[in-house]
């Protein structure tokens, strides 16, 4: 206040000609103390009369402080009854914006319900969700922390607890405060208090080896070292709080560099500093004599050489403020001094008298007041009575040799766009015990990816289990308490936070199995080619000619078209070949059963022709055996035909057969006409195997009933194990294993009727003639 005051009665273009005053008042942190200060400023006298004004000299035209809260509040309403301007640098309290009450009130600090914003901003961008709250217990405690519990909760986080400091210190409340900090697994600790309430907690908590919590400080007591013991900076050590903005006064560090007792003799504090500072003693008078291990002080110390954790000379906070606070009156006073009658604010355009007005009227100019203090920054009051929101964010940080200091790690400025309020330098910060990792504190540890958070019954939703995402379904990424189901064409990923496009799955030449598959298939067509070749070579041989070689033929091209069609089965299903496959495999080995049936009853018939006793003997003449092919065939393609007609099978997407896969398959369209054809091909394959083994005792060298019971008995097996594997296999094993049937009767036809054919050409051509096959030679197969 000295030097902005000297700044001002120095300035040629503030105020000019006018010399500014000042009287000191202390309130020693006390509401009566303070009002007692009140009185004598408003009536000039020790003992206050009411409503009297008894100063010898001019009365003060404005009042400057208080400093707290509780004692600016006492000032505040006296003075409202007399519109006297009252300008506070640090009581936040957020009932004195209220104009009804406070109409003569403003202040050069924040009101502290940004303060209460800023914290819980704090609290969110360190994602503490678990923290407990300490406040006085005062009006400014209770609404405070009602607001900044709202605030926290709003955000996502949760109260571990809260506990009031009586404004009487009592033992029993702190003694039961630092059991709960002890036993509370919250890292993070609010206190919104006043330094006076804190000191005995700080004390106790420091003898109990605290040092654990991360204190978060309103700025009413977080800039201060007024701790009378180390232990208690140990503890706080780390610890983060709100602070004034530190504003930049042009030539103070100068100014408090020069004071000396003997510029100013009649200051009473001065000397106590001195002393307190250098760590001497002033001579009362010449004859005193020196305490042993004191030293004498001389006056020739320099305050330069002092350190800043105990003469700083950079950080102005509450002293800017101040500065503004003296500004703010000077630059309203200055107004007043130049204000030209017929267009002054008041009646008929009247101007005051700045040597005789009344304090409402510098009031109406400190409200209206708008000026850039020296520091370049632009000073006004709103219509509370407040200047704009910026508070900075300061780092408590104690250094071995025991000094402190106060480390500037961001600020909130309430005016930015919303989101983008606080700034944090995180890298400046120095939490206790060495830490550089930010410390947790949480009610319970993040869940797991994939995992959903789940509410313990009768806690707050901070604490919960965590329960993982059923499958198929992924956490929400705007609810971590929630899962949700991908779509159809989705699944998880591995960590399941996102859904992936399901795997696409079909029996493909790609892959190993489709093109062993495939090959297989193809090898035994050529295989049956081959047998069909020699057969066509041969065809003049009586082993060819035996038992009908046309139908032996037309066997071969089917079972060659039998190995082929398994290959309509791999690749992607589309409409056609889902339409064709099945019915195309149907009719093959329809006719394939047919001819053998023909052939069984050729056999058949041909040994009962030579029986003069057979009933059958009258049936050769009939060639039944030449219609059994063409008959059966047409059955079986007139249950397709229909099939076709009415449910024709497609392409099918199917989701469920396997997890996270997608198998693109042929849906039969209608299961009764799928069953008729497999059913209708089995009653072929049994009225077969049922003729053949009739047939396998007829007398003859080479009896083909034989063989074709063999066959017939290979094939039925294949196909009855087919049925069970068909149904109990999935997406592209389930193509597989038809194919695999397919394959395999098919080889079984064709090894068991034509190898041994094979065998007497190739190997035995002696056999292939008419005696053998006839009995008539002695050899034996």
């Amino acid at each position: 206040m000295v030097y902005s005051i000297m700044e001002i009665n120095n300035s040629s273009d503030l105020l000019p000609n006018v010399t500014m005053g000042f009287q000191l008042y202390d309130s020693c942190y006390n509401e009566v103390r303070s009002l007692m200060g009140t009185s004598w400023i408003i009536s000039g006298k020790e003992q206050f009369v009411p409503n009297f004004e008894c100063h010898q000299h001019i009365m003060p035209s404005a009042i400057v402080g208080d400093m707290p809260s509780k004692a600016s509040m006492p000032i505040a309403r006296i003075l409202g009854l007399y519109r006297y301007p009252q300008v506070s640098y640090a009581s936040a309290h957020p009932l004195l914006s209220d104009k009804t009450q406070f109409p003569s009130f403003l202040r050069t600090i924040s009101n502290d319900n940004y303060e209460v914003f800023a914290i819980a901003r704090l609290i969110q961008y360190f994602n503490w969700t678990w923290v407990g709250i300490i406040t006085s217990d005062n009006d400014l405690g209770r609404s405070g922390t009602q607001l900044l519990t709202k605030e926290i909760e709003s955000n996502g986080g949760c109260i571990a607890f809260q506990e009031i400091l009586p404004l009487y210190t009592s033992m029993e409340s702190v003694y039961r405060i630092v059991d709960v900090l002890k036993k509370t697994k919250a890292t993070a600790i609010i206190v919104y208090s006043t330094m006076e309430n804190l000191i005995p907690l700080m004390e106790v908590a420091s003898f109990n080896n605290i040092t654990d919590k991360v204190w978060v400080g309103s700025g009413s007591w977080s800039i201060t070292s007024d701790f009378p013991r180390r232990e208690t900076l140990t503890t706080l050590n780390g610890s983060l709080g709100l602070a004034p903005l530190s504003g930049k006064i042009p030539g103070f560090k100068e100014f408090l560099y020069n004071i000396h007792p003997s510029k100013y003799p009649d200051d009473i504090y001065i000397k106590t500093f001195w002393e307190l500072a250098f760590g001497c003693v002033w001579p009362a008078n010449q004859t005193t004599a020196l305490k042993e291990g004191s030293v004498w002080c001389t006056g020739k110390e320099r305050l330069d050489s002092i350190d800043t954790s105990v003469y700083d000379v950079y950080n102005f906070r509450y002293t800017y403020k101040i500065h503004n606070a003296v500004f703010a009156i000077a630059n309203a006073l200055h107004q007043m001094n130049t204000c030209v009658p017929g267009h002054g604010p008041f009646k008929n355009g009247s101007c005051a008298d700045i040597y005789n007005h009344q304090p409402w009227q510098l009031l109406h100019y400190i409200k209206h007041v708008k000026f850039n203090n020296p520091a370049g920054e632009t000073i006004f009051f709103d219509e509370n009575g407040d200047v704009p929101i910026y508070v900075d964010i300061l780092n408590w940080q104690l250094f071995p040799n025991g000094s402190n200091q106060y480390v500037h790690i961001g600020s909130f400025d309430a005016g930015s766009k919303k989101g983008h309020e606080l700034k944090i330098e995180q890298q400046n910060i120095l939490w206790n015990q060495g830490q550089t990792q930010v410390p947790i504190s949480v009610c319970s540890d993040t869940c797991p990816r994939g995992h959903r958070r789940a509410t313990r019954q009768g806690q707050q939703i901070c604490c919960f289990d965590c329960v993982p995402c059923s499958e198929g379904e992924i956490l929400n990424p705007f609810d971590d308490s929630e899962c949700i189901k991908c779509p159809g064409d989705k699944w998880p990923n591995t960590r399941k936070e996102i859904c992936l496009p399901k795997v696409i799955q079909f029996l493909s030449y790609e892959e190993m199995l489709g093109t062993s598959l495939a090959c297989i298939s193809v090898l035994l067509c050529l295989l049956t080619f081959s047998v069909f070749c020699l057969f066509i070579a041969k065809r003049k041989t009586p082993i060819v000619k035996a038992n009908n070689r046309e139908l032996s033929y037309l066997l071969l091209i089917s079972l060659m078209l039998c190995f082929l069609c398994s290959l309509v089965f791999i690749g992607q299903p589309n409409m056609i070949t889902c339409m064709i496959r099945q019915v195309v495999f149907g009719i093959i080995f329809s006719v394939c059963l047919s001819v053998i049936l023909a052939k069984t009853m050729t056999v058949i018939l041909v040994f009962s022709a030579t029986n003069p006793h057979s009933k059958l003997r009258r049936l050769v003449g009939l060639r039944i055996p030449i219609y059994i092919v063409p008959f059966c065939t047409m059955v079986q393609i007139a249950l397709c035909i229909a099939w076709l007609a009415s449910a024709a099978p497609f392409t099918e997407f199917n989701m469920e057969a396997e997890i996270g896969t997608i198998v693109i398959e042929c849906n039969e369209g209608s299961n009764a006409f799928f069953t008729c054809v497999l059913g209708y091909m089995g009653l072929l394959a049994s009225i077969s195997l049922l003729v053949a083994f009739l047939a396998r005792k007829l007398p003859d060298t080479f009896n083909e009933a034989k063989f074709i019971t063999f066959s017939m008995l290979v094939f039925a097996s294949v196909w009855v194990t087919f049925i069970p594997a068909y149904l109990s296999t999935k997406g592209k094993h389930m193509v597989a294993v038809e194919i695999f049937a397919i394959i395999s009767s098919s080889a079984g036809l064709l090894v068991c009727i034509f190898f041994p054919k094979c065998y007497i050409i190739l190997i035995h051509p002696e056999m292939n003639s008419r005696q053998f096959i006839t009995g008539k030679n002695n050899r034996k197969l």
